[in-house]
Parts: structure tokens; C-alpha cells; sequence
């Protein structure tokens, strides 16, 4: 195992102007970068890297949200990286995400915490959205954003009123499993993902029909393994995870040029998510996180 390389695992399915701005911002000759772009996206963006490896996915998943096909996406990255080397640490990213930090300095960082895992868990009970997520049964899993129409109102209907059955009838499903939950964005070691890897076909067997599993796969079985105790804990599950993420109201919401200095002094290392909606906020990051420090990268 190289004990400088990392590799930057990437979801990607739109934003493919960011996209070019986070991977040129990786371009540094100590990373590998790996991308898997969603089956539904038919021309894929031309990027380039002068330093470091870049691997396009080509057996791609069609990926619906809250479906466990996110998972599989996942999986698939995990496995695609794997299968070339030993990694220090893998970056699960999406495409919407930039570094908040150098290169040097991420290199830096997890260099002193060598051996931490970086999970987000979500603070606090959360054992009622547990319930609903991952002990319930939802029909149309890979519809739980079908938009509008006649369909859209049965697929929604329909999940509706199995829900509603399934609270009276007190069905529950997994009750053996102490779940755990957070963000999806992490940073992990190779002995994590060793241990990720062979449980690919027993995960998504258990997490068929659910919701979000994505949130909850990865913190679930660090949970219930000894790297339970490497994870990076602080009070904080941004902080565990180093992810700067913009909730509002429990809305997901994309960061703008008015957030800039927020984002810049929140010490973590990455943030999501960016669009170019707002290029003059992405630029102005890129600017001074990755144009000031080319040298390392040649």
C-alpha cells in the first residue's frame, strides 16, 4: 500500500460543470480518482487530469434516490478502487461536492489521524426514522420521486396505504439488526473497506424495499464491528465525516457566494452542495483551496 495515495470515489449524475472544478481540484499526483456516473446519463463530460489517475466506471447502475441502487453505485466504486491497490483512505464524494481545504493540508490531516474512520452519525434518537426507513416495507422503491401524473399518485398512494397497514398490523422487518444512521459522505480506511467489500450481497438483500438505506448501510455496519472503536467521534456528525453540508429545515439546500466566508472558516475539509448556479461562489473556492498550491501536484 502507497501510504500517501488516497482515492476520491465520485456519484455523479448532473452539475458536470462542478464536476470539472472538483476534479481538477483532486488533480494532485498522491490521488486516484474514481467516477460512476448514473446509467440514465447518456453523454458523459469530457474531464482530464494531468496528475492524477483518473477511472471512469463503465458498468454503471441505474440509480434511482432512495432506492438501494445508491448503494450498489457505492459498491461499485468501493470495488473499482479496491481492486487496483491499497488505499490510505477512500473519499465517498458526489459531484456536487469541493474540498474546502489544499491538498497538502487533507494529506496532512488524515496522515495525523491515520487509522480514524470518518462516518457521520446522526446525534440524538432517531429510532422512530430507523423504523420507517429500514424496518418497514416500501413498495415502488425506485419511484419515491416519480414527479407527477396518474402513475405518480398510484406509486405514492399505494406505498401510503402499505405504510399505514403495516403501523396497524405492527409489521416490522430486521428486528435482530441495531441500526445506525447519518450522511452517506465518508472517509475510511482500506481496513474498512476490506471489511465493506464481502458484505456487498448481504446488504443489498436486507436493504431491498427500503428507504434512504444509503444513510444507514455504511454507519450500521461500522456500528456493529470493532471499527466502532476508530471512529473520529466529536459532537458533531459533520465534524465526524469532515463534510460541511448545507440542511435548512431539513431541506437539502445548495451553498451560495453569501456563505463563503462560513463555509472557509468551518475547518472541515469538504463541503456539498455547490451548483453552478452559483460558479462565482465554486470559483472563488477553487481559487484559493487549489489554484495557490500547484507545486505538490507536479
Amino acid at each position: 500500500m502507497d501510504s500517501l495515495k488516497h482515492a476520491y470515489l465520485i456519484l455523479a449524475h448532473t452539475e458536470f460543470e462542478v464536476l470539472q472544478k472538483l476534479v481538477h481540484c483532486l488533480d494532485d499526483k498522491r490521488n486516484d480518482i474514481y467516477i460512476h456516473f448514473d446509467q440514465k446519463v447518456l453523454h458523459l463530460p469530457k474531464l482530464v487530469t494531468q496528475h492524477a489517475r483518473l477511472h471512469i466506471l463503465y458498468a454503471r447502475v441505474n440509480v434511482h434516490w432512495g432506492d438501494v441502487s445508491v448503494v450498489a453505485a457505492e459498491y461499485r466504486l468501493f470495488e473499482a478502487a479496491a481492486a487496483q491497490q491499497s488505499y490510505a483512505y477512500y473519499h465517498l464524494l458526489s459531484g456536487v461536492d469541493l474540498p474546502l481545504k489544499s491538498q497538502e493540508e487533507i494529506h496532512a490531516f488524515f496522515a495525523a489521524h491515520q487509522g480514524q474512520e470518518f462516518i457521520g452519525f446522526q446525534k440524538g434518537n432517531c429510532d422512530k426514522e430507523i423504523d420507517l426507513k429500514v424496518r418497514r416495507i416500501h413498495l415502488y422503491p425506485n419511484r419515491f420521486r416519480a414527479g407527477k401524473g396518474i402513475a405518480a399518485y398510484w406509486y405514492r398512494a399505494a406505498r401510503a396505504l402499505s405504510l399505514r397497514l403495516q403501523r396497524l398490523f405492527g409489521v416490522y422487518r430486521n428486528q435482530d439488526v441495531i441500526f445506525k444512521k447519518g450522511t452517506q459522505w465518508v472517509s475510511v480506511t482500506d481496513a474498512f473497506v476490506r471489511y465493506l467489500l464481502p458484505q456487498k450481497s448481504a446488504v443489498l438483500a436486507m436493504y431491498q424495499q427500503t428507504f434512504c438505506s444509503d444513510e444507514i448501510f455504511i454507519q450500521t455496519l461500522c456500528w456493529n464491528s470493532h471499527f466502532r472503536l476508530k471512529l473520529h467521534h466529536t459532537n458533531s456528525e459533520y465534524h465526524d465525516c469532515q463534510r460541511m453540508i448545507g440542511w435548512h429545515q431539513g431541506e437539502l439546500t445548495e451553498w451560495t457566494s453569501a456563505d463563503f466566508d462560513r463555509l472557509m472558516a468551518s475547518g472541515l475539509l469538504f463541503a456539498r452542495k455547490f451548483s453552478a448556479r452559483d460558479m462565482n461562489l465554486v470559483k472563488r473556492i477553487v481559487k484559493q483551496v487549489c489554484d495557490t498550491e500547484i507545486s505538490n501536484s507536479i
